[in-house]
């Protein structure tokens, strides 16, 4: 049955699959959601016994539903392929009583390569499919692995451009390293002085502003966008928990049907919807445990069905997360509601002006898969040394979020069953952050030591190889050097255009 994408915002607006992945932001500003969640047509038995490539097709052609065959097959052999470090693209290792599903094996060792490396391929196959003529502009704002990931993915990909914006002090150095050093002629790294709600609301305005879109059309061009909003981003998500539910089943560790948990670490919302979505397939997922930092908005929002965001903006170890408006969230508030984009749409609103919403008590009742808590900045730390002391294992810092959050549910609850964690990020990409609560380990005092000493330090402590991504960008040479206020965001698009000149 064909799919077609809705507005979260409007009730007169639907789309097919490849005209949503163009578009990325529907034009009243609304986020695009499938009008039904299809159910898998392979049984699990099924699913786990086939490779990551396979599974990727049978969950995307279900959603994809314009894409051909040939069309579909064709993108995943492309994103999937010797980029990852790993043929099984996403392992899933067993540290205590969790599973840790390994979603930094591509190449900018985060999660974002599991979405970003096919986007590009799936935008360009709409262009053809949809006859369109302009050049694409990819517009993305980054809380630290979007960026690079998104720069990798379109980075000299004909018929596009791609502009980043990343808050100039909110990301780890690896990060920034591995975004201003990124090559192409196509590409635009920019800092911002603000936060990421800085750089994600001011991407909103820019992709709201109807005189530019119609001036940039005139010029040949149009926006799209690659970050989580984008449904071309969130429905290749899906696919490796399906996957990770079938190498369980495959291994011996569950039985067909055996209900398993999963914990992920949450900022924009996108990859545990993603996992919502895979449950409303009709994967046996239990309990959805949504774990903030100490930027706790998600937390608040599943313990009062308050959202508010009008707190204090708190810089972390685990940078990726420290946001305070989660986008995708949207998406989850329009299924709770009903479906009602009026309704939806007057939450956003009162989150634009005042800065807060309330849902009902019923659709509280709707979002009883989820469980929310948080982890401090001891607790992360703390954690990343358990599993080191405990079992060998290293953890990146947003990863120890959702694993002491695990800890902190189980506790809670007293639920026993198997639970999967998303690992968003390779330890490599935030170092200094893990050695610094290895520190108490190994008893190394680290602190004057530049972060790619360090990584040869972790590599030396955990086995585990430098990642290809680090060693790359080592040496090489910074390519870009902008910065500028938030409110100059759309200045520095046009005149990367070449329809604005500073």
């Amino acid at each position: 049955m064909e799919i077609l994408y809705n507005s979260t915002r409007g009730n007169d607006i639907s789309v097919r699959a490849s005209q949503a992945i163009l578009k990325g932001l529907s034009e009243d500003g609304g986020l695009f959601v499938p009008d039904h969640i299809p159910a898998l047509e392979k049984t699990l038995k099924e699913l786990s016994e086939m490779d990551y490539r396979q599974v990727a097709y049978e969950v995307m052609r279900l959603f994809l539903t314009d894409y051909t065959e040939e069309e579909l097959k064709d993108c995943i052999e492309r994103a999937y392929d010797v980029k990852f470090d790993t043929e099984e693209i996403v392992p899933l290792k067993k540290a205590g009583e969790a599973y840790y599903l390994e979603l930094f094996h591509g190449p900018t060792i985060a999660f974002k390569d599991m979405a970003l490396s096919i986007l590009p391929h799936l935008m360009i196959t709409a262009a053809r499919k949809n006859d369109v003529k302009n050049e694409i502009v990819i517009l993305t704002a980054t809380s630290g692995d979007t960026g690079k990931a998104a720069l990798a993915g379109f980075a000299g990909v004909e018929g596009t451009r791609i502009v980043v914006f990343y808050p100039k002090d909110g990301v780890s150095v690896i990060q920034e390293k591995q975004m201003v050093t990124q090559k192409g002629d196509n590409t635009l790294v920019v800092g911002i002085r603000g936060n990421f709600d800085d750089a994600q609301s001011g991407v909103k305005q820019i992709f709201a502003d109807r005189e530019l879109a119609q001036e940039m059309a005139e010029k040949g061009f149009q926006f799209s966008s690659a970050n989580s909003i984008n449904i071309g981003r969130l429905v290749p998500q899906i696919c490796y928990y399906v996957y990770a539910y079938g190498k369980l089943l495959r291994d011996g560790e569950i039985a067909e049907g055996e209900t398993v948990n999963v914990a992920v670490p949450t900022g924009n919302f996108g990859n545990i919807l993603a996992a919502f979505y895979a449950k409303n397939m009709g994967l046996p997922i239990g309990k959805l445990i949504c774990a903030s930092n100490e930027n706790k908005v998600l937390y608040d929002f599943f313990r009062t069905g308050a959202y508010d965001r009008n707190r204090e903006f708190r810089l972390t170890t685990s940078p990726s997360m420290d946001i305070l408006i989660s986008s995708n969230l949207e998406r989850l508030i329009y299924r709770a509601a009903g479906n009602d984009a009026d309704r939806n749409r007057e939450l956003m609103a009162a989150l634009g002006g005042q800065g807060r919403y309330e849902v009902t008590e019923e659709m509280k009742e709707a979002l009883s898969d989820f469980y929310g808590n948080y982890a401090t900045e001891e607790e992360t730390a703390a954690e990343i040394r358990r599993l080191y002391e405990d079992y060998g294992y290293v953890i990146d810092t947003h990863t120890a979020v959702a694993s002491a959050v695990y800890g902190k549910y189980a506790q809670e609850t007293g639920d026993k069953a198997k639970t999967v964690i998303a690992s968003t990020a390779s330890p490599y990409k935030f170092t200094r952050s893990v050695m610094d609560a290895l520190d108490t380990a190994t008893g190394r005092g680290d602190e004057a030591k530049e972060d790619f000493a360090l990584a040869d330090e972790l590599s030396a402590l955990s086995g585990v190889k430098v990642p290809r991504a680090v060693e790359e960008i080592r040496t090489a040479a910074v390519l870009h050097k902008k910065v500028c206020e938030a409110w100059q965001m759309k200045d520095a698009v046009k005149e990367f255009l070449g329809i604005y000149t500073a």
